[in-house]
């Protein structure tokens, strides 16, 4: 039996509420105590204590952050920005508590495969082993990175993002937003890649076998400015897990449920949302940093 002396918990407030309401509409109280399996000194002291918000002066500052993206941000994204600006001594769980109380949710990611591009058409150049390896893990950035083609289906047509994804800072280092997957978008990603890479790296660059990919343009293009070329086995999508997962939370965080008019509009809605990704985005895997950060602090101390 719940007792005044420890607290009401939330299911007594809950009960207590409900009791007092149905009272009000006439029914005996002893009745309704007996049947929420409630002493008559708990119900009075919940609805005389009623629940206080967890952390009120922060809640400006959630719903700022949570605002950030259309479908918004998660609890431990909330709580890595709270401890990281503005200094607060704060747990995710009780972020998450906050934004309940709120109503705030994130959307969960789901195993929706939405519109995959697939651009394998066979051998059609030079193909390289799998060095890999589904070992994802970088001690740092400019290590082991990640590139593929993402589809956008959309009221003007679709639109196709090409980005390099680097493991070790979780950035999006380079990439070509086009209304064709074609070799043109490959060569404008390519040369942002290239004028991005630090002097004296020689990153793994994983793909799959799609036809850029063993093109001869794109092969020489990495081969003359030292990458190391990768490839996934044919049809097997796992190989290339680490881009793939991105894909899914940009679709999740920035894609889903919106729409564009025009290519335009969702090419400059897409850099803006990529600059988030990079610039504020903050990482439990990066202990709260952002992209930029971690790979800023990693260059200075290898420097």
């Amino acid at each position: 039996m719940d007792s005044p002396e420890g607290g009401a918990s939330l299911p007594s407030r809950e009960k207590a509420l409900a009791v007092a309401e149905l009272s009000g509409l006439g029914h005996g109280l002893d009745d309704l105590l007996r049947a929420a399996g409630l002493a008559r000194s708990t119900h009075y002291y919940a609805l005389a204590h009623p629940k206080k918000p967890t952390r009120p002066e922060l809640r400006p500052r959630v719903a700022e952050i949570f605002g950030r993206l259309p479908n918004g941000v998660g609890h431990r994204q909330i709580a890595m920005e709270l401890r990281a600006v503005d200094g607060e001594r704060i747990a995710d769980k009780t972020v998450l508590k906050m934004m309940r109380e709120m109503g705030l949710r994130c959307g969960i990611r789901r195993e929706t495969d939405y519109h995959r591009h697939s651009s394998y058409k066979g051998e059609v150049g030079e193909t390289f082993e799998n060095v890999l390896g589904r070992d994802f893990a970088a001690d740092g950035p400019w290590q082991k990175m990640g590139t593929d083609v993402t589809e956008f289906k959309l009221s003007f047509g679709k639109a196709y993002l090409a980005p390099v994804y680097d493991f070790g800072s979780k950035g999006i280092v380079a990439h070509s937003i086009s209304e064709r997957p074609d070799l043109a978008q490959q060569e404008e990603m390519l040369a942002m890649l290239v004028a991005a890479k630090p002097e004296g790296t020689a990153p793994v660059l994983h793909s799959d076998m799609g036809w850029q990919y063993q093109h001869a343009t794109y092969v020489e293009a990495l081969a003359e400015n030292g990458f190391v070329q990768s490839m996934s086995r044919k049809g097997n999508r796992i190989d290339n897990g680490a881009t793939e997962q991105v894909f899914g939370h940009i679709k999740d965080e920035f894609f889903r449920g919106r729409d564009w008019g025009t290519f335009e509009e969702f090419k400059r809605d897409l850099e803006a949302y990529i600059h988030h990704w990079n610039n504020t985005r903050r990482q439990v895997k990066l202990k709260g940093l952002t992209p930029v950060e971690f790979r800023e602090q990693a260059l200075r101390e290898a420097a």
